[in-house]
Order: structure tokens, then C-alpha cells, then sequence
């Protein structure tokens, strides 16, 4: 577990590169890391040069910090994140979470590579996330667990009835309807893998009410709750989650990147609508 001076720490690194305040943060996932390629007046810092800051591992996930100007917002952006199947804790994956609440940001931006539950959904569909099932974290994978923060105010015991902003979420369905983007707006489930689900998994899921499932956000979603920082979570649907056994179609890692050509443009025009919402 980090200590504070360990988050102070890493928040110093970053001060040091930089004098530029920030307002938002965002979490680039699969295929939306070359948003944070068109930050202006940037600084680019590794995540190897922050103290205590895991390593990303990932295909599609470049492993740094970009701190500039995004549609005239001052933003810190993760470009590439770390997830709980690459072998790291739920607090180090939550690490920069905290620091970018140390850095003073107040609302987080979040985006995702998710299968489609919901039987209407196709791919290329962007979803608005407005709630979240966090197995993992029922399962006692909660990066608020023993962390040092409960030790003190705030609470330990963070409501989450509501979770995404409401607002934020009109702003982006707002974005998407200028831009004549159909946006879903449902349930997202957290899931550990990095395996993929299987057929009676998906059906299990879609059956306690989730629309898509991923293998992110929500430990993200928890730490910046738990600082009250606002959130805005949004997934886009790169496959279709498999249902049936004995049918030749298999989902790879491949095809979650492959369709983040098609994605990418669309979460890219949500995100900088939204930025423009808040100047």
C-alpha cells in the first residue's frame, strides 16, 4: 500500500516537468490513446519516470502522461492504463488516480474497449455509462479497502447512487445528438480477465442487468468518487460478447483494436464536446 508521501511524491515529479494547472482528467483505454496525440502545448512525461507508478503492458497502451490543452481545457491525461489481469493491485491501478486528485483535478473523463450484453447493440456503438456492477470488487478486489485515505476524512464508506455525473452525462448524449451520433446509455460490469467470457458468463451478466463488460474504469470510478471528483465513463462497444457454444466466431484483442477505427472519431467527438462544455 502507498503512503501519502508516496502520492506527494509522484505529484512533485509532475510539478516539476510542469507548472500548468490542471481541471480534467482523462483515462485513454484501447485504441483512444492518440486523442491524447492532439494535446496541445504538452509536456510528456513516462510513466517510468513517476515514482511508484506501475508500468502498462498492454497492446494499444502507451504508458505516459500528457499534460496540455485539449478544446482550450487544461487537461492530464492518462494515456494508457494498467488493469488488475496484468498482475497489479487495485491500488496501483488507482495510483495516478489519486494524483491527479492531488494535481487539483475535479472532474475525470473515462474511456473503455467493452463487449456489447445488450442484444441491440452493434459495434461501433458508443455507450454512456450510467451505472456499473463491480464483480471484482464484491469479490474483495476494492482499491478503497485498507488504503490509507480511510483512515481519515473522506469517508471509507463512499455512496455510489450517484456515481456518473448526471450532467455530465446530458453534455455528452448533447455532443453525440450534434454530432448525429446515436449514443447508448446503459449498465457497464467490471470483470477481471483477461480472459474472455464465456458463453453462459455472458449470459449470466446480461441477465443481471448489464448492457456491456470490460476489464477497467470501475476501480478508476471508485478513487475519484472517493475524493469527490466528478465522473464521466463511457465504453465503446468493440464486439459482440458471444453467447452460444460450438459456433466458430471467437473474440480476440485484435478485433477490440481493430475497431477502434471506427471508434475512435466517435468517443474523440464526445470527449472534446464535453471539454468544450467546461471551459
Amino acid at each position: 500500500m502507498y503512503t501519502p508521501a508516496e502520492y506527494q511524491r509522484a505529484a512533485q515529479i509532475i510539478r516539476d516537468r510542469t507548472s500548468r494547472p490542471v481541471k480534467v482528467g482523462l483515462v485513454l483505454g484501447s485504441g483512444l490513446n492518440r486523442l491524447a496525440d492532439e494535446i496541445s502545448d504538452k509536456v510528456v512525461i513516462p510513466y517510468a519516470d513517476i515514482p511508484g507508478c506501475p508500468q502498462s503492458t498492454v497492446p494499444g497502451h502507451a504508458g505516459r502522461l500528457v499534460i496540455g490543452m485539449l478544446e482550450g481545457c487544461p487537461v492530464v491525461a492518462q494515456q494508457g492504463r494498467t488493469h488488475y489481469y496484468e498482475g497489479y493491485s487495485a491500488e496501483q491501478i488507482t495510483f495516478l488516480i489519486r494524483v491527479f486528485g492531488l494535481l487539483g483535478i475535479d472532474t475525470l473523463i473515462l474511456t473503455n474497449a467493452a463487449g456489447g450484453l445488450n442484444q441491440s447493440f452493434e459495434v461501433g456503438d458508443v455507450m454512456v455509462i450510467n451505472d456499473h456492477i463491480n464483480f471484482v470488487g464484491m469479490a474483495g478486489m476494492n482499491p478503497l479497502r485498507g488504503s490509507f485515505a480511510n483512515t481519515d476524512e473522506p469517508s471509507r464508506f463512499v455512496g455510489m447512487s450517484q456515481t456518473y455525473d448526471r450532467r455530465l452525462r446530458q453534455m455528452a448524449k448533447e455532443v453525440g445528438a450534434a454530432a448525429n451520433l446515436n449514443l447508448r446509455e446503459g449498465v457497464y460490469v467490471c470483470v477481471s480477465g483477461p480472459n474472455f467470457e464465456t458463453p453462459a458468463e455472458v449470459r449470466a451478466l446480461r441477465g443481471m442487468g448489464a448492457d456491456a463488460v470490460g476489464m477497467s474504469t470501475v476501480h478508476e470510478v471508485l478513487v475519484a468518487r472517493h475524493m469527490g471528483v466528478r465522473v464521466l465513463a463511457m465504453s465503446g462497444i468493440t464486439n459482440i460478447s458471444i453467447d452460444a457454444v460450438d459456433t466458430p466466431l471467437e473474440t480476440s484483442h485484435e478485433e477490440v483494436l481493430d475497431a477502434a477505427a471506427v471508434l475512435v472519431p466517435r468517443m474523440s467527438a464526445v470527449v472534446r464536446g464535453v471539454l468544450r462544455g467546461l471551459i
